[in-house]
C-alpha cells in the first residue's frame, strides 16, 4: 500500500529551496561582533541591515506560497471519488 503525502514532490522542492534561501539570508546577517574594547562599525552596512532582511523576507513568502501549492496528486483522488 503506497502512502499518501499532503504534499507533493514539487512542494518538497520549493520548500527546501525556500529553506536555503532563509539560512543564505540568516548567514548574510551574520557579521563580526562589536566587543566592548573594539566597536565594529560593519555591523551597520547595507548587507546586514537592508539586503538580508529582505533575502530572509523572500525565502519566508517562497515557503509560504510552496505550502499553498494545490497538490495534483490531491486533484486527482478528488475526481475519483
Amino acid at each position: 500500500m503506497k502512502k499518501e503525502f499532503a504534499f507533493s514532490r514539487l512542494n518538497f522542492i520549493l520548500l527546501a529551496v525556500a529553506m536555503a534561501i532563509v539560512v543564505i539570508g540568516m548567514l548574510l546577517m551574520a557579521g563580526d561582533a562589536s566587543s566592548a574594547e573594539k566597536f565594529n562599525p560593519g555591523i551597520f552596512n547595507t548587507m546586514h541591515i537592508k539586503v538580508a532582511p529582505m533575502v530572509c523576507l523572500v525565502g519566508y513568502v517562497m515557503m509560504i506560497a510552496a505550502i499553498l501549492i494545490p497538490s495534483k496528486r490531491g486533484a486527482d483522488t478528488e475526481k475519483k471519488a
